[in-house]
């Protein structure tokens, strides 16, 4: 089966210092919600718009659906919705103008679905664009992507401004997309966005492909803070040594430390003590990634490696 996405060696510099991706070799298979995940300005967004040749590689070529970008742009523009980081919208049209706009455009969207997008994300389409606050049109963005059930969807920061209720049908639209034998593309900043609804994700860092993994092989390298309470004073040499845990300090009766991986050993050996309270400190994304890969430019043995098993799994 066709990739819906597949970059070789892509890379685009803006004039001869500024970065804007490096060598990106990426396979996006058909039928996955694929997660995009970098901090802002690794080269996610520099990314997508190679891919629907908003801008031109300085090397490097790229194929979404099979087709070239530049050569076959109109082709590809028929089978893919997309919706940008920051969107631009026609103020002065209502929400309801724009979609029926947008879909006599396109042609071919079933009004029935369409109608059932917009109760779903709860979009009041009476109101005019420039009226709305980021989230609604967020909204509006996402029901004319996915109302013309596109063969592949590519969304950069997709849930930017919208509530949990609405994130969490978002993502039931993007399963059903999948269920239908569709493709997501997600870019986010964000990690829990991803990791609970994505099958694979590819990890960019200063604009290099660190590695494409799995959504259990992420996990299984998963970086948490945590701090543990007890009910009276422990001892450090207690919790010594244990896999996955580094930086652990104790101060009385509060445990503090860093685990990747699985928490099985610091639970077990906390399970020794009264424990009052535990809490999960979030861990940035730079964070996770030094962790990983360390603070190099992505080039590192590991890294490196890492790329080489993604292409092999993939």
């Amino acid at each position: 089966m066709t990739a819906a996405i597949e970059t070789h060696k892509l890379t685009k510099w803006y004039g001869q210092k500024s970065r804007g991706i490096i060598d990106v070799d990426l396979v996006v298979e058909t039928g996955q919600i694929f997660g995009f995940l970098g901090p802002n300005g690794a080269g996610k967004s520099t990314t997508i718009r190679l891919l629907f040749d908003l801008i031109r590689p300085t090397s490097g070529s790229a194929q979404v659906l099979g087709l070239d970008i530049h050569h076959d742009r109109l082709a590809i523009d028929r089978r893919v919705s997309y919706v940008p980081g920051e969107l631009s919208l026609y103020g002065d049209l209502t929400g309801r103008q724009l979609l029926t706009y947008l879909g006599n455009l396109q042609g071919s969207v079933d009004a029935d679905y369409r109608e059932k997008l917009i109760q779903r994300l709860d979009l009041d389409t009476r109101k005019r664009i420039k009226s709305l606050s980021r989230g609604n049109k967020q909204k509006v963005g996402l029901v004319a992507a996915f109302m013309i059930r596109p063969e592949l969807l590519i969304l950069d920061e997709p849930t930017a401004g919208l509530d949990p209720f609405i994130q969490l049908e978002f993502e039931h639209l993007c399963e059903e997309a999948r269920s239908e034998g569709r493709t997501v593309f997600i870019s986010s900043h964000q990690l829990p966005e991803v990791e609970h609804l994505c099958d694979r994700v590819g990890i960019i860092r200063e604009g290099r492909l660190l590695a494409v993994e799995s959504i259990a092989a992420l996990k299984e390298r998963a970086l948490r803070r945590l701090e543990i309470d007890f009910g009276g004073p422990v001892k450090a040499e207690a919790f010594a040594n244990l896999p996955g845990v580094r930086d652990l300090t104790v101060e009385g009766a509060v445990l503090k430390c860093t685990v990747m991986g699985s928490l099985d050993a610091l639970v077990k050996a906390a399970a020794r003590f009264e424990v009052r309270s535990l809490r999960s400190i979030d861990t940035s994304l730079e964070e996770i990634f030094l962790a990983y890969y360390g603070a190099g430019d992505g080039t590192s043995a590991d890294a490196q490696a890492g790329k080489e098993a993604s292409h092999a799994a993939a």
